[in-house]
């Protein structure tokens, strides 16, 4: 008998689970329990994927026991599950993204009076791009993806320009419908050029309609002639074909005839390439993304093809609402509008993440056998098992259940005794709470961050920023792998502005914004006011450091620069102090934020001098030196 062979993947964490590495097929999900997955069209590589998102969604629907017993396990439904997994997932989501998420460009927020011509662009590009935000509903789309991220340990963002709505629509894919081509011989961390979404739609008997396979395919090529709408051979199928050429130039007849080109375009005769100026671009490009959307009857297709080698001449093609039918439709892009999103940092030419739960997935089995022996040991608890014995007085002693209120007439030597399963039970959970303190720490949820900390107990503030210390490492590097993905988001929504023509739009260049997530830990705000008050009061804290300070531990600010002003509005002895500093009352007027309008010296009053007088009447004479004595003298105040 040969040695067992043991291959370590993104999702190898999981073949301690007998549905997930079958038995009969070692390595390999079990059909029963994912037939999803091993469907005629899922390639290979991409069914254990498939089957761990399978596996992660039911532990976090309660549904893990019910999984298992699809796969052979005939006694799982009898196991509890309380939803620990579920919340584990919403705490990790909720610190990733902290209290709130806002879209930043740099130099937006300038307080400058004279703005420089970038600060002006950075402003009207981060206004355009927070209303997009607000009317694509922004914020619940990244809820809706950071769960699939956090879960599955894969999310995925679909961009697409909507003539009707004249803005970019953003859509939120399950990853199970993801199907990047990853290159052999390359980096796969890379971003793959072509990328498919692809999923079986249900037959449905009472409209006649067969089961059928979409996929909508993006990719990147070479810039081709230009196409137009247009049917096949049989006139049944809706395609794209190439636009007729123009003649021959009637003075050059020997000419070569260049190929019909899309308004724009540039033809290099010397060689055949296709250029395009891109309005993001400052060079031309030579490349554009197609978009493809076939749908395919299952039972027409032929062989065993997998999802990228599906054969075109047998799918129906869809038509988008302006006429324009879907095959190989030149989207006018130079980039591929999906973002993949991975939960975690990929390990060195990886392309996907790793779910929250993987580290502790063990862990929460051990919990729901636990939490199902501790409902056994309550039921004989609360309900013991009684032993009676004894000659009985007639058959009535015969009884199989203990009613309250019952009478039990026992004969000679009789006798009663009960099972004490009370101990057993706090054994169990004691156990149960090292299993959900055993989690939190691999996890690196502290109490505080679960809610499961006693307010009563709480540590004091430094003792509860020392315990978040895992929590602080494990959120920075699930926000590093996030950034660079928000950042690109941003950026396409720019481009696609441009692309699209948008009026307001008009003259805005692309600008480098980003997606800043807001605070997670819990905060003393009596403690962060007193040290932002004293910091400004000595003056090692500026009033916009110390606002921004407010901000983050959640005071209601609005708008940053709107507070300053407020506050330095009722600031008259800084002010006092400012205007005899310099003396410049139009700087004083815009600390104040009023208009302060200086007196003119010619309306101010003449100046009362005293009367000329003798250098006695300056000087003083002696004379009077001795009146004032006597005076003195002859009061004989007190004063």
């Amino acid at each position: 008998m040969g040695l067992r062979e043991v291959v370590i993947h993104a999702w190898s964490w999981l073949n301690y689970k007998p549905v997930y590495s079958d038995g009969d097929n070692p390595g390999m999900p079990n059909r029963r329990a994912f037939p999803e997955a091993n469907a005629m069209w899922v390639p290979e590589e991409d069914q254990k994927r498939l089957a761990a998102y399978k596996l992660l969604q039911a532990y976090d629907n309660n549904q893990a026991a019910e999984l298992a017993e699809a796969g052979g396990d005939l006694h799982a439904r009898e196991k509890r599950e309380f939803g620990d997994p579920a919340m584990f997932i919403d705490t990790v989501m909720a610190n990733v993204l902290g209290r709130e998420q806002t879209i930043t460009v740099a130099g937006a927020d300038t307080d400058s009076d004279t703005p420089t011509p970038d600060e002006t662009m950075a402003a009207k590009v981060q206004e355009l791009l927070r209303g997009w935000a607000e009317s694509e509903l922004l914020p619940m789309r990244i809820q809706q993806t950071e769960r699939k991220a956090v879960t599955l340990g894969d999310g995925v963002y679909r961009l697409a320009w909507e003539p009707g709505k004249m803005r970019p629509v953003l859509r939120v894919h399950d990853p199970g419908f993801y199907f990047p081509i990853l290159p052999e011989d390359g980096d796969a961390g890379d971003y793959p050029t072509r990328v498919h979404f692809a999923w079986e739609l249900p037959a449905d008997e009472r409209r006649g309609i067969k089961a059928r396979l979409r996929r909508i395919t993006y990719e990147l090529d070479w810039i081709r002639p230009a196409t137009a709408s247009g049917v096949d051979e049989t006139g049944k199928r809706a395609v794209r074909a190439p636009v007729p050429a123009d003649g021959p130039d009637p003075d050059q007849p020997d000419a070569e005839v260049p190929p019909p080109l899309t308004p724009g375009d540039l033809y290099s005769p010397e060689t055949g390439a296709i250029a395009r100026q891109y309005p993001w671009n400052d060079g031309l490009s030579y490349v554009t993304c197609y978009l493809t959307d076939a749908t395919w009857v299952l039972e027409d297709i032929k062989g065993n093809p997998d999802v990228d080698s599906l054969p075109l001449d047998a799918a129906t093609f869809a038509t988008r609402g302006d006429g324009e039918v879907l095959d190989h439709l030149d989207l006018m892009l130079d980039f591929v509008p999906v973002i993949h999103l991975p939960n975690t940092v990929p390990p060195a030419e990886e392309h996907w993440g790793q779910s929250s739960l993987a580290k502790v997935l063990q862990i929460f089995d051990e919990l729901t056998s636990a939490d199902t022996d501790s409902a056994k040991a309550s039921a004989t608890t609360g309900a013991p098992v009684v032993g009676v014995w004894g000659k009985a007085a007639d058959s009535r002693l015969e009884v199989h259940a203990i009613q309250a209120g019952m009478f039990l007439k026992l004969g000679e030597g009789g006798g009663m005794q009960t099972l004490d399963t009370s101990r057993n039970l706090a054994e169990l959970r004691s156990h149960v709470h090292d299993l959900e303190d055993r989690a939190a720490k691999v996890a690196r949820l502290p109490a505080v961050a679960l809610g499961t900390l006693d307010p009563s107990k709480a540590p004091s503030g430094y003792a509860m920023d020392v315990s978040l210390g895992p929590l602080d490492a494990l959120i920075a590097s699930m926000r590093l792998a996030r950034d660079h993905k928000y950042t690109l988001l941003l950026k396409m929504v720019q481009r696609l502005y441009l692309a699209g023509q948008h009026p307001d739009w008009a003259g805005v260049r692309v600008m480098p914004a980003r997606l800043v997530f807001g605070s997670y830990k819990p905060t003393d705000k009596a403690a962060v006011l007193e040290l932002a008050a004293t910091g400004v009061e000595k003056g090692v804290l500026s009033l916009e450091t110390a606002v921004q300070m407010l901000d983050e531990a959640g005071f209601p600010i609005e708008d940053a620069q709107r507070e300053i002003e407020r506050i330095q509005a009722r600031q008259f002895e800084k002010a006092r102090a400012l205007a005899d500093a310099t003396s410049d009352m139009d700087l004083v007027g815009s600390f104040l934020g009023v208009t302060v309008t200086e007196p003119d010296p010619a309306d101010a009053p003449p100046p009362q001098l005293p009367p000329a007088g003798t250098d006695e009447d300056l000087t003083g004479g002696e004379d009077d030196e001795e009146d004032d004595e006597q005076g003195q003298q002859g009061s004989r105040g007190n004063a």
